[in-house]
This record gives structure tokens, sequence and C-alpha cells, in this order.
């Protein structure tokens, strides 16, 4: 039964983010092949790069599965263009969705590959929001990660509340689900109220002049 709603996690967060790359894709008006590898990318980077960093066989490479998702992502955004390519708020929906449901994913893959908790929360970051760094870098954009948005801060906030919940005795999909609430949530919040993190300012006048 774990593995099952951990395996439905995984093809709805593949899903969500390779629709909001392919999303992406279209307002920079790529063709339906270049679009579908920003999908792709999107979706399999932050749990390529955990399992590289991990020394596990690479997930993508174990099923074509998420090559299947994200084709099928594309086709939904092709033919349901009016609702999926609407605005930054669609856009904003799947990406937290996804960054929400990868976190989960990879903090229970960390666990189960027998690292410790702190390890866990990390990779759990790292799956959450790789993806989308490659996927802004493919597109020529500002990555969302290293701007203030909260975002990052999101899946930290999120593996930190698995991490407290897994002290006590509890079914594990409760961990899991109020990590993946807590990571929407505060995406939403930081959207609703203008929350961000304080900008790192340096005095020009301090940097060594060049000769």
């Amino acid at each position: 039964m774990e593995q099952t709603f951990l395996f439905l996690i995984e093809v709805l967060g593949t899903c969500a983010f390779a629709i909001s790359g392919i999303r992406l894709a279209a307002g920079k008006r790529f063709d339906w092949f270049g679009a579908y590898v920003v999908g792709l990318v999107t979706a399999i980077g932050g749990g390529t790069l955990r399992d590289v960093l991990l020394d596990l066989p690479v997930f993508w490479m174990l099923s074509p599965m998420y090559l299947a998702v994200t084709g099928l992502s594309l086709l939904a955004v092709i033919f349901f263009r009016r609702a999926l390519v609407g605005g930054m708020r669609t856009i904003f929906i799947f990406d937290a969705i996804g960054l929400a449901l990868f976190v989960v994913v990879g903090v229970e893959k960390t666990l189960a590959a027998g690292w410790p908790m702190w390890v866990a929360v990390v990779m759990g970051i790292v799956t959450g929001s790789f993806g989308g760094v490659t996927r802004d870098i493919l597109i020529n954009e500002e990555p969302l990660f290293f701007r203030k948005d909260i975002y990052a801060t999101a899946c930290l906030a999120g593996g930190v509340v698995y991490w407290l919940l897994g002290l006590i005795p509890m079914p594990v999909w409760i961990p899991q689900v109020m990590c993946a609430l807590t990571v929407i949530g505060l995406r939403i919040a930081a959207v609703v109220f203008d929350w961000s993190l304080p900008i790192l300012k340096i005095d020009p006048n301090i940097l060594p002049k060049s000769k």
C-alpha cells in the first residue's frame, strides 16, 4: 500500500512538473519537441541528481513511464491549451504541486536507501527544485531557486515537518501529506502576502577596484 501511494505521488508529480515546463516552453514559442524536452527535464532533473548523489540507479532509466507521462502531458497542453496555457497562475499551480510531491518522493527514497533524516531533507529539496532550475536555464530565465521567492525554503519547511512528524508514531502517509501541504501552503502564502527572503546587498564602494 505504501509503495503504491508513493508511486502515485511520483506519477502526479511528474505530470505536474512536466506541464509546468511545457507551459513555459510554449510561452517561449518552442516547437513540440523542444517543449517535450523542457517538460521532461523539469520532471526528471531533480530525481536524476538525487539518484546520482545517493549512488542509486537513475529512476527514469528503470521504466519508460516517465517519458510516457511527459508525452501525455504534452498532449494535454496541446489539446487543452485554453485551460492550461491561460497565464502565470496555471504555471504556478502546477509548479507548486510538482514541487510539493517531489519533496515527498525525495525524502522517502533517501530514507529507503538507508540515509539519515537530515540527508533526506536535503535530497527532498534537490528532488523538488533542481528540475525547475534546469528548466529555467534551458528557457533562458533566471532560476526561480535563486530569486527572493519562497521556493527552496518551502521545500526545507516541508522536509522539516516530515522529520518532526516522523518522530511521532503514526501512519507514514500523514507526514507525507503534511509535508506536501506545507510546501504548497507556503508557496501560496508567499504569493498572496508577498513574502520573500531578504536580498543580499553589498555596497559597491567596498568592492575591490579593478586595475
